[in-house]
């Protein structure tokens, strides 16, 4: 029987990482030990009365750093969650914030539990304890710690806490604003639950508009035509495919999820596959696909674009050599191992970071924070405004085309576009895209304008690094 094959664990490949990035920076004396190091990680374990007995839980939320407040970052529901973990992927948030530029430090928490294992009056008692918890020191507020959906969590677990939070501190106008993450109708915002797909669309389509990088991974022309390989159908995996497949004319030729891989050269219809796995529970069975059992095949078929979309450590030393894809988007945390970046980057492989790619969903949580801070709704000011202006141009194009005898020159339908103002969800999608564009050229000045830089990470992890050195900076530090 062979021996596992073993690889650095997801806050080793982190460390590492970081650490590649900053030995080509001119830090003072301490500093990257400083940005390095996770600041604090509070454990708790709490019991709950549940189906008779008392069941006890453990809960984290680490705290990475403080450089700016407050800190920013998702809660995970998972059997799997440990300290490591969420130490990795609150020290990835903190870059990442910087990276595109939001005024919040990196923190990330989560539960050691399968929430299938629970009926959803049980998971609400759990939640409302674990926010008790983290309230009780300060780990859950809008101005110090504001969590957020991740893995096994969403906008219902958010919405428990933002209640539990303000039934604990009814005298804070604030409230809302403690977790991001919540139902539309309890002060989310729309766009978040597509968030973190839109954003791995936005990445790509920059991708697509930089010669240099496309050059890099030997691709050419736009995505209309690429074929797309996709690992995880969950929350990001489908938002993505499904923007990708029916906005941008790519085809997604293969998803990998729990059960096996579903193949179609043609491309997969994504939402009836999605459809398919609401009503079965997987990707088996679904018609006009081949179906592979051994879901991890799919991550080495050839195709143009890999996008892995659901955990850690997908890609690693095992299987890094058979990977044909020449462009992968890390649309999950980590799910590329710090050895499999290294071969993969020796092959040629672009991989565009999950600090970046992945950043959609803290971007769009940004502007929730936002807007429950202000109280109001992105548009509602100005929304009306918008109109009259664009109507006293369109009536006086009009008036000039009558004029001159082309009477009916501006078409109908540009006529009712351009008359509507924008709203909530057209203003998150315009900000979201204009943090995307200038975060990834942000990255590719770094990455020509210094020939020791090796990659698009590397690039990321400079442009992040340098941002939290000068805040270190300012303060004095």
């Amino acid at each position: 029987m062979n021996a596992p094959l073993m690889h650095a664990s997801f806050r080793d490949s982190v460390d590492r990482m970081f650490t590649q990035a900053a030995q080509l920076m001119d830090l003072g004396p301490g500093l990257e030990e400083k940005i390095r190091v996770c600041n604090s990680t509070y454990v708790v374990r709490f019991g709950v009365r549940l189906r008779g007995e008392i069941h006890t839980f453990t809960g984290y939320r680490s705290v990475h750093s403080e450089h700016h407040e407050p800190v920013k970052g998702g809660i995970r529901y998972a059997p799997n969650v440990n300290q490591d973990e969420v130490e990795a992927l609150a020290a990835l948030m903190t870059y990442k914030c910087s990276l595109v530029e939001l005024p919040f430090g990196g923190s990330k928490g989560g539960l050691t539990l399968d929430p299938r294992q629970w009926e959803e009056d049980e998971l609400e008692k759990i939640t409302r304890r674990f926010t008790y918890e983290l309230s009780r020191r300060s780990l859950i507020s809008p101005s110090q710690n504001v969590p957020a959906p991740d893995m096994g969590t969403g906008e219902r677990e958010m919405a428990w806490m933002a209640d539990a939070y303000k039934r604990l501190h009814p005298e804070d106008i604030n409230a809302r604003a403690c977790v991001t993450g919540k139902p539309l109708r309890l002060g989310g915002i729309a766009g978040r639950v597509e968030a973190t797909g839109r954003g791995v669309q936005y990445a790509l389509r920059e991708v697509f508009r930089t010669p240099e990088v496309l050059k890099r991974a030997g691709l050419a022309g736009g995505l209309e035509g690429q074929r797309i390989v996709v690992q995880g159908l969950g929350n990001v995996g489908f938002h993505a495919a499904q923007f990708l497949s029916t906005e941008d004319g790519a085809k997604i030729i293969a998803v990998a999820e729990r059960d096996g891989a579903v193949m179609n050269e043609a491309g997969l219809d994504i939402t009836a596959l999605q459809a398919h796995m609401r009503t079965t529970g997987g990707v088996r069975d679904f018609p006009g696909a081949t179906f592979e059992p051994n879901s991890a095949r799919a991550l080495e078929l050839d195709c143009d674009i890999l996008i892995p979309a659901a955990m850690e450590a997908v890609i690693h030393v095992g299987n890094a050599s058979a990977i044909r894809a020449r462009l992968i988007v890390e649309a999950a945390n980590g799910p590329v191992t710090a050895e499999a970046d290294e071969i993969l980057r020796n092959r040629g492989v672009v991989i565009v970071p999950d600090l970046y790619a992945n950043a959609g969903g803290v971007t769009v949580s940004y502007f929730e924070w936002v807007k429950n801070l202000q109280q109001i709704s992105f548009g509602r000011l100005e929304r009306r405004q918008e109109e009259a202006r664009h109507a006293l141009l369109v009536d006086e194009l009009e008036r000039l085309a009558a004029e001159t005898g082309l009477k009916g020159a501006l078409s109908h339908g540009f006529k009712q576009k351009y008359l509507r103002g924008a709203d909530e969800l057209e203003l998150v999608r315009s900000g979201l895209d204009d943090t995307m564009r200038a975060s990834f050229q942000q990255m590719v000045t770094v990455l020509d304008g210094d020939s020791r830089v090796p990659d698009l990470r590397i690039a990321a992890y400079i442009v992040a690094i340098r941002r939290i050195a000068a805040s270190y900076d300012a303060l004095g530090l």
